[in-house]
């Protein structure tokens, strides 16, 4: 079993910041890559930002130049550093990872899920 576990979320007026963390932990033999999605209420979820084990990373246009991901490999955690936030930032962030578990197949993992939200 894998579980991530998040932590980080809040609540901010605009303008401010928050950085988020998700720790993967359990029967992990390699992570393939750990993103962040957002789901606003009424919305579908997104990407927000994406990282791989190679360190290449891919963010949403509406975040660029204000969230920053980030990874510690040997940890199996990945940031998100938020700033400049918005109104419309406001949602709930899950982190995700896409891994080898420890039987070597490959499976995708969510976390349970940090409010942000974003007093304007």
């Amino acid at each position: 079993q894998v579980q991530l576990v998040e932590s980080g979320g809040g609540l901010v007026q605009a303008g401010g910041s928050l950085r988020l963390s998700c720790a993967a932990s359990g029967s992990i033999f390699s992570i393939n890559a750990m993103g962040w999605y957002r789901q606003a209420p009424g919305k579908q979820r997104e990407l927000v930002a994406a990282t791989t084990s190679g360190g290449s990373t891919n963010y949403a246009d509406s975040v660029k130049g204000r969230f920053t991901i980030s990874r510690d490999n040997a940890k199996n955690t990945v940031y998100l550093q938020m700033n400049n936030l918005k109104h419309e930032d406001t949602a709930v962030y899950y982190c995700n990872a896409d891994l080898h578990d420890s039987s070597r197949y490959r499976r995708n993992y969510w976390g349970q899920g940090t409010q942000v939200t974003v007093s304007s």
